[in-house]
């Protein structure tokens, strides 16, 4: 099974079990949607990479409700649950089915947000990406990525790892949901957060920031 048939398969029971997955899910997406400092009344073009069922980019489109969305995916099902949350809003975001380390990002955008997909990407795939999204974006455009992250040193991935297996054994989740969690984090490629920042710079954005991080959960990004 590869990545684009795993999440597929996830597709249907993906979001029920987000707040227990995400223990700090409140101030991780809290914060991943305040940092976007646009006035809120002002069309914006969003790009959202990995955007899944659009969970994360369906709460930028209720603070900004002028905003005009592009989701891209490589998981068909996700983005079709997707298109139904938007629909609840009377939107119609653009719908994409893609891998977006190959395929054409379009813009200029004036935001272009990430949850908790490019951890999939190598380290080299990665650089590359956020060169792209640099070019993706209009001047004074942002990037705000809402990710998980790589301990610094095995001893502090060990801890990361351990508090996120205990924090969701606590919040009651079965051994088959954690099973198929831990299944799925096969796929992971994460990064230390200092390495991603200095990607960030070396792709020349500015105001780059890590605005919140909880273990392994951060959200950080920075200005063009």
């Amino acid at each position: 099974m590869n990545i684009e048939q795993a999440f597929n398969a996830a597709a249907a029971d993906y979001d029920k079990l987000r707040r227990t997955l995400i223990p700090c899910f409140d101030d991780f997406y809290g914060t991943a949607v305040q940092v976007i400092q646009i006035e809120r009344t002002v069309p914006l073009k969003v790009l959202d990479l990995g955007a899944g069922t659009g969970l994360f980019s369906g709460m930028v489109q209720a603070a900004f409700p002028l905003a005009e969305f592009t989701l891209i995916d490589l998981a068909g099902e996700m983005l079709e649950i997707a298109k139904s949350r938007f629909s609840s809003m009377g939107k119609s975001p653009r719908i994409v089915i893609d891998d977006y380390v190959k395929a054409d990002l379009g813009g200029p955008y004036d935001v272009v947000i990430s949850a908790l997909s490019i951890h999939h990407l190598c380290d080299s795939d990665k650089e590359r990406l956020f060169l792209r999204i640099y070019d993706a974006l209009s001047p004074g455009g942002m990037f705000v990525n809402a990710d998980q992250v790589l301990g610094t040193t095995p001893e502090l991935e060990k801890l990361y790892r351990q508090q996120w297996v205990d924090k969701v054994g606590a919040m009651g989740i079965s051994d088959e949901e954690l099973n198929a969690a831990k299944k799925r984090m096969e796929y992971d490629r994460m990064a230390p957060l200092e390495d991603q920042l200095g990607w960030l710079e070396a792709a020349g954005f500015v105001d780059i920031d890590c605005w919140y991080k909880n273990f392994s959960f951060a959200v950080f990004g920075g200005r063009k």
